[in-house]
């Protein structure tokens, strides 16, 4: 492994016990250029994993914490008028910085939601006909409560599918558990994080990243894998080719989290529902079933037969 790749996972660790492989996905999303989207119960840690993230990588962050009144101006900005120039400036919002963080975001209206849809696929905003191309690096890291809690909406699938991985933290174990409560009693372990590089060498690591070798069975791997969720019994909506384009890419930042330069099948295996579990829809049968996305997947990688590894270039 990387020995920089090294230093920020063992860095974001202090802080988050016992994820591993959550703290893991989501660094191989931000090297893949994609944003992630966490979902679970108030209180497991996700607001303090974006910030450990934020601080290892010395990136600029802010927060928006989405309530049902907060508008889209709220998050891309808005123009106000100067008096001593005689025209309208641009004060820029929450968006323009390396991480933002979007709290709570199935709290909010549908149209303020919409508002970051230019900003996660285009890394632009357009505000009254101007438009303001964000800082690089961007990621945006969301956060969501579990559908159903109190005051909570769905997402619509457009807003979904920008979202790179969907990851759920869970409860910590047990020892975890311990360990956290001792450790927290006296002091935050954010203040004890030791930035690790620069947006700079982000940058430069996610290059490294994305020159990554995918062969062509590999890319026939991925394309049978997202036919046969567009004609699986139980699924309603596929797999889209956005989609298709997220889990290489994924797959990209899985193999280069584990020092290689090319990507092999496995990659493809081990963030397949990562990638694909919040993008497809079931149909009604499938729901009454308590049949879950992830359930289909699962099938679906069982029953697609794996490519032949091609010599790495």
């Amino acid at each position: 492994m990387n020995h920089k790749i090294e230093k920020i996972l063992a860095e974001v660790k202090k802080v988050i016990v016992g994820k591993d492989e959550v703290v893991e996905k989501i660094l191989m999303a931000i090297l893949a250029g994609g944003h992630i989207l966490l979902e679970d119960v108030p209180g497991v840690g996700k607001t303090t994993l974006a910030l450990a993230f934020a601080r290892v990588m010395q990136m600029d962050q802010t927060r928006i914490s989405f309530t049902v009144d907060t508008m889209p101006s709220d998050i891309t900005g808005f123009h106000v008028y100067d008096k001593q120039s005689g025209s309208f400036r641009y004060h820029p919002g929450p968006v323009m910085s390396n991480l933002l963080l979007a709290d709570e975001i199935n709290r909010t209206s549908c149209r303020t939601q919409a508002a970051l849809l230019e900003v996660m696929e285009e890394k632009k905003v357009t505000v009254d006909g101007e438009t303001y191309v964000l800082p690089e690096p961007f990621c945006v890291l969301a956060t969501q409560n579990p559908i159903g809690s109190a005051g909570t909406q769905l997402l619509p699938n457009s807003q979904l599918d920008r979202f790179m991985i969907k990851l759920h933290m869970g409860y910590p174990d047990f020892e975890s558990h311990v360990n956290m409560l001792k450790e927290r009693h006296t002091g935050n372990p954010l203040e004890d994080i030791t930035p690790v590089i620069t947006t700079e060498e982000l940058l430069g690591l996610q290059q490294e990243c994305m020159e990554s070798y995918i062969s062509d069975s590999i890319y026939g791997y991925v394309t049978r894998l997202a036919e046969a969720t567009r004609s699986h019994e139980e699924i309603e909506l596929g797999l889209s080719p956005r989609g298709a384009l997220a889990l290489c890419r994924m797959a990209k930042g899985f193999a280069y989290v584990n020092s290689r330069s090319y990507v092999v099948p496995e990659d493809i295996k081990r963030v397949f529902v990562d990638v694909c579990g919040h993008r497809i829809k079931l149909d009604a049968k499938a729901k009454l079933s308590r049949i879950t996305p992830e359930d289909c997947l699962k099938n679906i990688l069982r029953d697609t037969p794996l490519p032949e590894i091609e010599e790495e270039p």
